[in-house]
């Protein structure tokens, strides 16, 4: 597919969804939207891709919604209040389905849904000159993309309150501070170092004990209690423990050579996944 918002490459295993609007600092569009849901389609049916970046093309990351229209850039008069979907939620909800691993690379400035659609996210590495605010408030409307979910669960309620409720926009090392990224580096380094954290797991890691570990986490969260996450993970155990994969992975550690894991995340996960019920709404949806 010849995209027109986003950039897609894959090397070495790794596919790089680069947001592609760097004249209006990757201002994020609906049409911009559906290009990356049809991206990470792509990269979790392609066998060849392991871990997935996101990034942006210039001097930012994401500005956060177009705001061309002005004054009418939120009003949704072709839809009812009840069908109304939000975009940076349809986008979040794909992104939290995802069997393989996606990391941001915050390369600039990332506000509003350029923020938030990293929440879903695993890691986010930023540039130590990023800025970054959860600014909705401060435009009239409310939080998106699910964060009212996603950001209490990574950096706690009160922060995430202060954030939300102020709507002021902080710095990267704020940011690492509250655990909201896992590192901060020089610009020029984004892009290496969440590459060098990609190739750690695409190098050594079997990619279905990848996507299980992915889904666990992300689902687990909302768990009322610690045995829902023991028998899944029992059932895990039992039923990896019967597969080529885990056989691979004993052997050649012993060996001491270099894993060759030939599972797919895209056909071989277990019969009981999803362990979790359908949402009342689907991604695509």
């Amino acid at each position: 597919m010849n995209y027109k918002q986003i950039k897609y490459d894959v090397t070495d295993r790794i596919c790089t969804i680069t947001l592609n609007r760097p004249e209006r600092l990757n201002a994020y569009t609906e049409f911009m939207r559906d290009e990356m849901i049809d991206a990470m389609d792509r990269a979790e049916a392609d066998d060849n891709v392991r871990v997935i970046i996101v990034t942006g093309e210039g001097r930012g990351f994401c500005a956060g919604a177009d705001l061309s229209s002005g004054g009418s850039s939120f009003t949704y008069d072709d839809v009812s209040e009840e069908d109304h979907r939000d975009g940076g939620g349809i986008l979040a909800l794909r992104i939290f389905q995802l069997k393989k691993p996606i990391i941001a690379a915050i390369n600039g400035p990332a506000v509003g849904v350029g923020l938030t659609m990293t929440l879903p996210m695993d890691i986010r590495i930023a540039s130590n000159t990023a800025r970054m605010g959860i600014v909705f408030a401060r435009r009239g409307i409310v939080i998106d993309a699910g964060a009212s979910w996603f950001l209490p669960r990574v950096v706690g309620i009160g922060q995430a309150l202060e954030w939300g409720l102020t709507g002021r926009v902080f710095s990267a090392q704020e940011a690492l501070e509250r655990r909201l990224v896992t590192k901060i580096v020089d610009p020029e380094e984004v892009i290496p170092a969440a590459r060098a954290m990609a190739l750690e797991i695409a190098d050594n890691t079997a990619p279905v004990s990848v996507a299980m570990t992915r889904q666990l986490m992300w689902t687990m969260l909302g768990a009322s209690h610690p045995m829902e996450a023991h028998r899944i993970e029992s059932k895990g155990y039992h039923w990896l423990g019967r597969q080529p994969d885990a056989a691979e992975g004993v052997t050649s550690f012993l060996e001491k050579r270099p894993p060759d894991f030939t599972m797919s995340p895209a056909r071989d996960m277990p019969h009981f996944y999803p362990w979790t019920p359908e949402p009342p709404f689907k991604s695509g949806e």
